[in-house]
């Protein structure tokens, strides 16, 4: 549970690599840079991203912008994206699921698929304000490391119509593996920019117009009295420790989620969720 989301008691309770030659139908392993997805050991940091799970594989795929190399997959796998698999041309190196299973754990869900590929280029922050003008707020996470969690706002962000993500370079999870796993394909369908200063993004973004609503656990204003209106900025801080002191203060507002049983907390994630949900209708009637 997330200490920077825990609600209040009483009647209404709120809370805020490299894969070696073509080997088309070979069982051949990838060299121990690939044992960066999952649990195995310390990856080799070559600056490529390896993806596994077919939502996670079959949206970088799908999506233009991802410059693919490799793609490792069972027989099972390969025939399952088959016609995804030849529409992008990525050449296939056969694996059986204990190869996999080596490579990334044997605890990893992978599903007969693990893709190397390039990062995504990074949009701008201009890009993000132009997308935000058309669709629904920007997603900021101050210091949100755990990649299930990261993962899981950006599904979030993608099902309610979010703009894109905001976060910081470092303190956050690397975008690839667990973190595009839990995501389900949202990597490849909400741009994310990493950032040096978040703080100096939202001053940034306020000078564009933007109003920043923080989710605070102790917040005195409910997030169901927020209209979403205009530019606006939701604003998430990291397990445990909720917002950091100086991003708290450059929020223009706190809120805080309203909950009605007696477990009056909710992960980051799952905050998430819930305001963006909110966004979406307030917008929806927006628009009526």
């Amino acid at each position: 549970m997330a200490g920077g989301f825990a609600g209040k008691k009483g009647a209404r309770q709120r809370h805020s690599g490299g894969f070696k030659g073509p080997g088309r139908g070979r069982s051949r392993a990838p060299s121990s840079g690939a044992r960066a997805a999952g649990h195995g050991s310390a990856p080799t940091d070559d600056g490529l991203v390896r993806l596994f799970g077919s939502h996670a594989v079959e949206a970088a795929l799908q999506n233009p912008r991802r410059k693919t190399l490799r793609l490792l997959a069972t027989e099972n796998a390969e025939r399952r994206l088959a016609d995804v698999i030849a529409a992008k041309g990525v050449v296939i190196d056969r694996a059986t699921p204990g190869d996999l299973d080596h490579l990334l754990g044997a605890d990893t869900v992978h599903q007969g698929l693990l893709l190397e590929a390039d990062p995504l280029p990074e949009p701008s922050l201009d890009e993000l304000v132009r997308a935000a003008e058309q669709t629904g707020p920007l997603v900021l996470l101050d210091h949100v490391t755990d990649p299930h969690n990261a993962g899981a706002v950006l599904r979030s962000a993608a099902a309610f119509g979010a703009a894109g993500v905001v976060m910081t370079r470092r303190h956050s999870p690397p975008l690839n593996g667990v973190l595009a796993k839990a995501a389900s394909g949202a990597l490849d369908l909400i741009p994310v920019l990493p950032v040096q200063n978040l703080a100096r993004t939202m001053l940034d973004l306020k000078g564009l117009g933007f109003r920043l609503i923080g989710l605070e656990g102790t917040a005195s204003t409910a997030l169901e009295d927020e209209t979403f209106a205009g530019l606006t900025a939701l604003v998430l801080g990291a397990e445990g420790k909720g917002l950091r002191e100086l991003t708290r203060e450059t929020c223009d507002r706190l809120v805080s989620i309203t909950t009605a049983g007696s477990l009056a907390s909710l992960n980051v994630s799952n905050a998430a969720a819930v305001a963006l949900h909110w966004a979406a209708l307030q917008r929806q009637r927006a628009n009526k």
